[in-house]
């Protein structure tokens, strides 16, 4: 059960298989009375879908969102949510020569010497289908923000094997990401990384990358001082997505290349009285809790696991055999990880403000 639970004031709980029934998710804690839009959960779902363009997983799923229970009439009664999408496309026989193989860089073999069992179809919980129920959730977490607070959350890739983006994060805007195929802002670096993929694609093999977080107008005091900072809490969000290896904030790991008259912000008025930060290294956040200032931070994917290339591994006797993997896999997970992103931090983002709220009434 905790396994599949995330939050505390807001909570959700995910369920579902890759190529089983259904996915869905519940989610417990929504206020009453706040507008819910069944097209603004279709919209990010249709962004996170397989099959959207030749560089996704041909996999077609309309993933359409059934609402089953706590909102009625598009305002939510705040009682428990149940969004649920019924998956179309599934074709567990795609698996049927990988059922007694551990499969090289799957979660196959812990799975299965946790459970003594491993889905025999797909990643089963390990699919990153399972991020659906995220997003479904993550754009009511949105919509509730929206209804309280002016907080804008956007994410972006920035980077796909060795290409980087040029552009600051501060000056991207949604519009330019989504006129991206990889969801990348910087045209130049688009489409070097578009030929990347589509090269890694036909070789079977696949890539890695970085995405860019940038939350803006986030309120002030989100975030608790020790062990639930918003740091810590965005760092167990985006690392709890499939493929995700590491996280990082403000200046993030390159901060040990500066001393600390260098890196400090420096605190000033501005003309509205408003305390700001002539700088922003801290990405936002101090003392785990938020400051005001644009919230910032990157997220690394490792290359897909599934490839088409022949590899070795074990069975379950432990026998050494080869396997080439056959099937419908994204030969780069970042341009659809992008909503997922931009759904956990809604996540954190609505908890902390519900939190904050419920202690201030």
């Amino acid at each position: 059960m905790q396994g599949s639970t995330f939050g505390k004031a807001f909570c959700i709980h995910t369920f579902g298989e890759s190529h089983g029934g259904a996915v869905g998710v519940v989610i417990e804690g929504c206020p009453a009375g706040v507008p819910i839009c069944i097209e603004n959960i279709q919209y990010e779902l249709n962004r996170r879908k397989p099959g959207q363009n030749i560089l996704t997983t041909p996999r077609q799923e309309p993933d359409l969102v059934h609402i089953l229970s706590g909102i009625e009439q598009g305002i939510s009664l705040g009682t428990p949510i149940l969004l649920l999408v019924y998956n179309q496309d599934a074709k567990p026989q795609d698996y049927a020569h990988l059922a007694e193989v551990f499969r090289p860089s799957h979660a196959d073999f812990t799975y299965f010497k946790k459970y003594g069992i491993k889905s025999s179809s797909g990643g089963g919980r390990a699919s990153a289908r399972e991020t659906l129920a995220r997003v479904a959730a993550g754009s009511v977490a949105k919509q509730i923000l929206k209804y309280y607070t002016n907080v804008e959350i956007l994410a972006y890739v920035s980077q796909i094997w060795k290409i980087q983006s040029q552009i600051e994060p501060q000056k991207v805007q949604v519009q330019d990401i989504e006129q991206s195929i990889v969801r990348c802002p910087d045209k130049k670096a688009s489409a070097e990384m578009q030929q990347a993929i589509l090269e890694a694609k036909t070789q079977g093999d696949s890539l890695g990358g970085i995405i860019t977080g940038v939350v803006r107008n986030a309120p002030i005091g989100l975030g608790e001082p020790v062990f639930d900072k918003i740091s810590a809490d965005l760092a167990k969000a985006m690392l709890s997505i499939n493929a995700a290896k590491g996280f990082e904030y403000g200046s993030g790991f390159d901060s040990v290349f500066y001393k600390g008259s260098q890196l400090n912000d420096a605190f000033y008025t501005d003309e509205q009285g408003q305390i700001h930060t002539q700088t922003n290294h801290s990405g936002g956040i101090q003392g785990g809790i938020t400051n005001g200032e644009p919230i910032i931070f990157r997220v690394a994917f490792k290359p897909t696991a599934t490839i088409l290339k022949s590899q070795k591994t074990v069975n379950m006797q432990g026998e050494v055999v080869e396997i080439q993997a056959k099937g419908r896999h994204d030969p780069c997970v970042l341009p659809r990880a992008v909503p997922i992103v931009e759904a956990m931090t809604a996540l954190v983002l609505i908890d902390h403000y519900l939190r904050n709220r419920i202690v201030r009434l």
